[in-house]
């Protein structure tokens, strides 16, 4: 299983969520979400700054997509951007072969 990072923030329809229940469990309704597709929730964590919750999970990307569109559809969440975790070093090596034998326009 590949592991996922969800940076999002809550829409004001969500924080009036927050006002009416302020202990709300949001890491409850994050593992709901990654039970309903089959993936592994890790961690939650609110945060302060540019993003208002941090979430990492194990699954597939389509699953990582499927959690971002149904609880961005709620209306409560927005601006979830998902990063894959990756091996650099694999990544390196790869780019390694193509930049031996790619020419651009004009070389």
């Amino acid at each position: 299983m590949a592991k996922f990072y969800a940076l999002g923030n809550y829409t004001a329809q969500g924080f009036s969520g927050f006002c009416k229940d302020p202990k709300s469990d949001r890491s409850k309704a994050a593992q709901v979400a990654a039970d309903a597709v089959g993936a592994k929730l890790v961690s939650y964590t609110g945060l302060r700054g540019a993003y208002d919750f941090f979430v990492v999970f194990e699954g597939s990307f389509e699953q990582a997509a499927a959690i971002k569109v149904a609880t961005e559809a709620s209306g409560s969440l927005c601006n979830i951007t998902i990063c894959e975790e990756i091996n650099i070093n694999n990544v390196a090596e790869h780019a390694a072969k193509i930049a031996k034998a790619y020419k651009g326009p004009g070389q």
